[in-house]
């Protein structure tokens, strides 16, 4: 079994370096307190792991080839991302603090909201669809190839949230101020309604 590992790593890299939604997603929570990034960073994850199984199973490519359903995913997915990028932007003044309230309830929805930005982005399940075959060997069996580099996709986001998270913890002493505040969780609103653009006409 010869897979292309240099290819598909330098492709890694670079997707995992790209900020994306789930970036934003998890920076503006570990803004907050290194809990939030984290709860977020594990729903992101999670997310990943669910695509990662669908591709490798097949299903990906079998949404892709039914009429209509990668558009109903799109359309999903878009919704969801401009929807959260709203509430963000409406909520911004009242969030002008960062959160206190540590609670079973709220940590719930932060990771909930990390595994519905993962598992809602088309993007990510085309990445899988598009990186995995490139990466491997013809004449070997496809499931064991498509688990090893999924694995090590999702091993490799795990590794870069154990960078971003520490390192965004920063910004909460930066975004004291409740008009940083304010501005910080306008752009971070933005940024997903951008995203979510971007994928609507992509």
């Amino acid at each position: 079994m010869h897979i292309a590992w240099g290819s598909f790593l330098l492709a890694l890299l670079v997707i995992v370096l790209v900020p994306g939604p789930d970036f934003v997603l998890v920076t503006r929570n570990a803004a907050n307190g290194a809990r939030w990034g984290w709860l977020a960073a594990a729903g992101v994850t999670c997310g990943l792991l669910l695509h990662a199984t669908a591709a490798t199973l097949g299903l990906s490519a079998l949404v892709v080839t039914v009429p209509g359903a990668l558009l109903v995913v799109k359309t999903i997915g878009v919704a969801y991302l401009a929807w959260m990028g709203w509430q963000i932007v409406r909520r911004s003044g009242a969030a002008a603090q960062p959160t206190t309230v540590d609670t079973p309830r709220s940590a719930g929805a932060v990771f909930a909201r990390g595994l519905l930005t993962d598992v809602l982005n088309p993007k990510v399940m085309l990445t899988f669809l598009t990186l995995l075959p490139q990466a491997m060997d013809p004449a070997a069996a496809p499931m064991p190839q498509a688990a090893l580099l999924s694995g090590v996709a999702v091993t490799a986001f795990g590794v870069w949230w154990l960078i971003v998270v520490p390192s965004v913890r920063w910004l909460s002493a930066l975004l004291s101020g409740p008009r940083r505040r304010r501005v910080f969780e306008r752009c971070c609103g933005g940024a997903l309604l951008a995203m979510a653009a971007s994928i609507a006409v992509g």
